[in-house]
């Protein structure tokens, strides 16, 4: 269980090593901080290596990230792989302790966890005042009888940190009898002393708050570049191309195509720009014909015409048009489409309103569906049937 009791030589070369001991201790702990920070710093720079080499396809910043990931990860497996040097053992004193409260916390096997609330009363040549302390003792379930609020226990701690404690669950006789005999005042709750440093929380906290750090540290280094690259991306997604463009005093024809990540004209509110943008180019909203494709839309007009013969590019239902190519595609009989197809079209007659009609193309052959202004769906024509409807 430990030594249970110093002769005064031990007690000497306590207090001579005692404040060596502790200094090791407190600069092991700063040192094994600066560390942890240092590394979760280069790891997040590594990370962000990695992310920005793929974004700019740099392949030198790539390999640079992927090779520092791997030199922490051997690293560390050296590190943990590498025995320890000699380690002197902590010094220790016996004492006696008034124990305050005792709770146990389980039960589920012979040796059960027992939060200790003591106050400590160190030896007279120790020079220390009696001061409080909570700690956590294993208890064989048949001794635990033994320990009872206001009675006196044996203890071990160390004067370097005295939050060590360590009850003696097998003491010397002498220090039984000692432990018997002894009255011990209880001391008052400011004398508590409990272990310094950062909890783990705060750990995980700096860590990660220095992992951030790094890799925040590594995009500014290639912000100008970064920055670049996303707006030329933006500019081409948001700049439709023009194809073709043809006007005179009475027709016209013009065609856009649209570019960059996420350009289909599917996506929701593409429909509308790209018809507001075309409407703008030629001046009018009445049109004679749209058609839409995936990344294509095109509008012909005719000045000549009467309004109940044109369709209003504004009064358009665009964004239920995704749902019905959805429809067409799910429905109708191709199991693999290859393309798809919107034509909007004057209806037939005075009042009768546009008439939308959606082509779907795949290896089964063609199939469509129709449906009016709103987007409701007036007939449907599977594979087959609209080949032979033509």
């Amino acid at each position: 269980m430990g030594t249970t009791g110093q002769g005064q030589a031990g007690q000497d070369a306590a207090e001579v090593n005692g404040p060596a001991v502790h200094g090791r201790s407190v600069v092991g702990g700063m040192l094994a901080g600066l560390r942890l920070t240092v590394a979760s710093g280069v790891t997040g720079a590594a990370v962000a290596a990695l992310v920005v080499g793929v974004i700019l396809e740099r392949v030198p910043v790539f390999l640079s990230g992927g090779g520092v990931l791997i030199l922490l990860i051997l690293a560390g497996l050296v590190s943990g792989r590498r025995p320890s040097g000699p380690v002197a053992p902590p010094v220790t004193r016996t004492a006696l302790a008034r124990i305050e409260d005792l709770r146990a916390t389980s039960g589920e096997s012979a040796d059960v966890p027992v939060d200790f609330r003591l106050t400590v009363a160190p030896e007279p040549e120790d020079d220390r005042p009696a001061y409080r302390v909570n700690i956590n003792e294993h208890i064989n379930l048949v001794d635990i009888p033994v320990y009872r609020p206001r009675s006196i226990a044996v203890v071990e701690y160390r004067p370097d940190e005295p939050w060590e404690v360590r009850i003696v669950t097998r003491p010397t006789p002498e220090w039984s009898r000692r432990a018997e005999a002894a009255e011990i005042d209880s001391a008052p709750e400011s004398t508590l002393v409990e272990k310094p440093g950062m909890s783990e929380g705060s750990w995980c906290v700096l860590v990660l708050f220095t992992f951030l750090a790094g890799a925040a540290l590594l995009v500014l280094l290639f912000r100008g570049e970064l920055f670049a690259s996303w707006g030329d991306e933006g500019s081409s997604s948001k700049r439709p191309s023009v194809t073709s463009s043809a006007s005179s005093s009475r027709t016209f024809t013009t065609s856009t195509t649209v570019s960059g990540p996420s350009s289909s004209l599917l996506v929701l509110g593409r429909m509308r720009q790209t018809a507001t943008d075309l409407e703008a180019r030629v001046g009018t909203s009445d049109v004679t014909a749209i058609v839409i494709e995936e990344r294509r839309m095109e509008i012909r007009g005719d000045s000549a015409r009467p309004p109940g013969e044109t369709v209003h590019l504004r009064m358009l239902p665009y964004e239920l048009f995704p749902a019905l190519v959805h429809e067409a595609c799910t429905t109708l009989g191709v199991s693999d489409p290859k393309s798809w197809r919107i034509d909007v079209t004057p209806g037939a007659g005075t009042g009768a309103g546009p008439r939308v009609r959606v082509t779907v193309t795949g290896k089964e052959g063609t199939a469509r569906l129709d449906a009016d202004a709103t987007a409701r769906i007036l007939d449907r024509r599977p594979v087959g049937e609209a080949a032979e409807a033509g």
